[in-house]
């Protein structure tokens, strides 16, 4: 399995370290990155690129890792699609509704099995155990939802002073953060958002509340950054918001309501779906699900703390388990996996909705837009 990857900061060596471990016959035959970071995880010996197209037509790699900043990841997936190359590509997939529709006209003339996308959330033991009630119907027909994503300071900060903190290189934080929890409840309701709604700004990170201490400010450095960082998160130029109240209605006539913010020093990420013979409330931060039917019954009741494979580390143990699985699919050993590129498409989506309907004040229809998404049949 000859593997070259576009990005070599954290977050994709994490990944590509699990997956060596899972699949030891990965070589590692290219890499390409402007500014290097954490390369050296490749191994001795791994070639540098000065372009991810000389990579791709010299090593002839059988899976392409797009990890770079958000705002390349359109072009890189071209240049894999057009070399016909299996591809991987962190979330968000793209930064734009422009994006979107450029990347879905390539993969309707590609096809979208050649790309699969780090969703990670759909993985974890949360959605397995999830799932598997949804597929019982123990919940019955989902009719509302609440669920949030609270960040801790040390981590909203990096987000502040990151790449990560500019629209034009992110998407917005939305997009690039809660596009897994929106996914999520895309999968939960099996629908998706025509209207939604969204209020939010940025109160904490600025330069009144900056830390006064050095005890503070060491958490508010406790994540590295590198390309295009500054150092101070509450004088910084970035322009998302660091909290976001949400309001989405579904095709299926489920609603959510969500909330996120990056300034929560007791963090949680909790979801709790409401059906009509059913209920299921989880915490990943927490690490628990519970499903109660309607005569109050206990379904399940899991705590993913205990146990001999408890549901910790990153992503709430969810990474393992992708990276097991997409082993699986790349050694033919099944021939599905949990999400795919177009579950990422519309989460996004529905995200850029979002940040628009807070920019602009009011509720944004999404019925022409899916109209053009599904017109170029990536659905089958």
């Amino acid at each position: 399995m000859r593997v070259v990857v576009a990005g070599t900061g954290l977050r994709p060596m994490h990944v590509l370290s699990i997956m060596k471990e899972e699949m030891p016959e990965i070589e590692f035959v290219g890499w390409y990155d402007p500014e290097p970071t954490y390369f050296a995880r490749l191994g001795k010996g791994c070639p540098r690129f000065d372009t991810v197209e000389d990579m791709l037509a010299r090593t002839k790699p059988d899976l392409f890792f797009v990890g770079s900043p958000n705002v390349f990841h359109l072009d890189q997936i071209r240049a894999g699609l057009e070399a016909g190359v299996r591809i991987f590509t962190e979330k968000p997939v793209v930064v734009s509704l422009d994006e979107t529709f450029a990347l879905a006209e390539l993969l309707a003339k590609y096809g979208t099995n050649s790309v699969m996308v780090g969703l990670v959330l759909r993985y974890s033991l949360h959605m397995v155990d999830l799932r598997k009630a949804l597929a019982a119907n123990v919940l019955g027909g989902i009719v509302s939802l609440e669920a949030n994503e609270h960040i801790a300071p040390y981590h909203g900060s990096f987000f502040m002073r990151d790449w990560r903190r500019m629209v034009k290189w992110s998407g917005g934080f939305m997009l690039e953060k809660c596009c897994h929890d929106i996914d999520l409840y895309n999968m939960v309701t099996a629908s998706r958002p025509n209207r939604v709604a969204s209020f939010g700004g940025r109160k904490s990170y600025v330069p009144k509340n900056a830390p006064t201490s050095n005890a503070e400010n060491e958490i508010m450095h406790v994540k590295p950054s590198i390309w295009n960082s500054v150092d101070d998160a509450f004088h910084s130029d970035g322009d998302i918001i660091d909290y976001q109240t949400s309001i989405l209605h579904y095709e299926n006539g489920a609603s959510l309501a969500f909330h996120t913010n990056l300034n929560t020093p007791d963090e949680h990420r909790r979801f709790c779906v409401m059906g009509t013979h059913g209920m299921a409330e989880g915490d990943f931060v927490r690490g628990y699900l519970k499903v109660t039917s309607r005569d109050g019954s206990t379904w399940a009741d899991h705590d993913y703390t205990a146990g001999d494979h408890p549901a910790t580390g990153n992503h709430y143990g969810a990474d393992n388990m992708m990276c097991r699985d997409i082993v699986s699919f790349l050694r033919g050993q099944t021939d599905t996996l949990p999400v795919g590129i177009v579950d990422a498409l519309e989460a996004g989506i529905a995200c850029l909705a979002l940040d628009q309907a807070r920019i602009e004040s009011r509720i944004v229809d999404l019925t022409e837009t899916w109209a053009r998404f599904d017109a170029y049949g990536l659905r089958g």
